[in-house]
């Protein structure tokens, strides 16, 4: 059995925060019940051209794993239907704004009249309470908000927001708090309602930072330097837009490039050799080592330095990951079928158990509706002919 089997989620989420966390669980089991409609699809939903295929590449990396029904949230049975699912589920899960649920008639309060014990998660931008609740946001906001954003980049340049990461993170955490309510739930028989503000998830990577201003100093921003390892950066190499990463973390490690850096007839300043001295003189010490590596074939340069304890390596493009056998042979990328039969390369959870080799993807991204056999049949007891009624009269929709 997976991790979490047995755990079935009603998810309400859209876009992709709220989505990544419900797909990151139902990777580890959990039973995870898309809703939607047709009149209200997921906007990552929709079809465009892209990749040679006529399908929304954002929507199969979060949508991936899951059942897919319709329910109209507008109409009054369409929120009724939609208690029922909740009445069979562990966990409810939504990424409105807050205030959204609580309108539709599907708050906290009262999902919790229908199902006890039930976790409800709510991931939204600043969070369901306070001044800012109401602000609705996107990757780019969460890091701004956060602080995240004005640390990152270059210092004679603009913030650099985080996008894609952003959401992922977000969605993580909310996974992790979910984990974490099922547990509380099993050891005292009482649900909860979990509040992940993405705003504070962005906040709560820049420790460093807050320390730093809290002692008096003035954080900012680097580019790929390190407050502590020099050089640590990324190089031009010889090939066209092929970058080799390098991070020094110690003396040895300085001592082995300058080795190398030497045998390719450049000299080195032996002043280098000390930590503090490189962090002094970081511009310089750049200089130097971006001087060697752009004569270095990318591929071999990275294999040199690892050879001899320094970290480094590729600074790898998509089609790199894409084509990795290491990724394969641990399932990180596997095949998953397309609707219409095809197949493609997926992401899969990047976690493994001893006793559990079958966390991951184990079907593609689901048709609009397509498992309301199951969920409304077999799972609510609805027949044919009442699922047909609701669905002449647009409920299931």
């Amino acid at each position: 059995m997976k991790p979490l089997s047995g755990i079935r989620i009603a998810d309400f989420t859209v876009h992709a925060a709220g989505p990544f966390f419900t797909h990151m669980l139902s990777q580890l089991g959990a039973e995870c019940v898309k809703i939607e409609s047709a009149l209200r699809p997921d906007i990552f939903r929709k079809p465009h051209p892209v990749y040679g295929r006529n399908g929304p590449a954002s929507f199969d990396q979060v949508a991936s794993n899951k059942l897919s029904v319709r329910i109209n949230l507008k109409h009054p049975d369409g929120v009724a239907l939609a208690k029922r699912l909740v009445a069979a589920s562990d966990v409810a899960a939504e990424s409105f704004r807050p205030g959204v649920m609580g309108r539709l008639g599907l708050s906290y309060d009262e999902l919790r009249k229908v199902k006890q014990d039930i976790v409800m998660v709510s991931v939204s931008s600043s969070g369901q309470s306070g001044p800012d609740s109401h602000f609705a946001g996107y990757a780019p906001l969460f890091g701004a908000w956060g602080g995240l954003g004005y640390l990152t980049g270059y210092a004679d340049g603009p913030p650099v927001e985080m996008r894609h990461v952003m959401d992922h993170s977000v969605g993580l955490n909310a996974a992790m708090a979910t984990v974490a309510a099922l547990l509380q739930r099993r050891r005292t028989g009482e649900g909860t309602h979990v509040d992940v503000a993405a705003r504070e998830v962005a906040s709560a990577t820049i420790g460093e930072a807050l320390l730093e201003a809290a002692a008096g100093g003035t954080p900012h921003r680097m580019g790929n330097g390190d407050l502590r390892m020099s050089p640590h950066g990324v190089f031009a190499t010889r090939d066209p837009d092929r970058w080799l990463t390098i991070a020094v973390d110690s003396d040895r490690q300085w001592l082995a490039l300058a080795a190398l850096i030497e045998q390719a007839g450049r000299n080195v300043d032996r002043e280098f050799a000390s930590a503090s001295y490189r962090q002094a003189h970081r511009a310089l010490l750049e200089e130097l080592v971006a001087g060697w590596a752009a004569q270095q074939d990318a591929d071999e340069a990275a294999q040199l330095l690892q050879d001899r304890g320094i970290p480094a390596h590729v600074s790898w493009t998509t089609e790199d990951i894409a084509a990795d056998p290491h990724l394969r042979a641990r399932r990180t990328i596997i095949d998953v079928a397309e609707p219409d039969g095809r197949m493609r390369a997926a992401i899969g959870v990047p976690i493994r158990f001893s006793e559990t080799s079958d966390v991951g993807i184990a079907r593609g991204t689901p048709r609009l509706g397509e498992d309301e056999a199951y969920v409304f049949g077999e799972l609510l007891g609805i027949g044919a002919a009442e699922r047909q009624r609701l669905t002449d009269a647009q409920i299931i929709y």
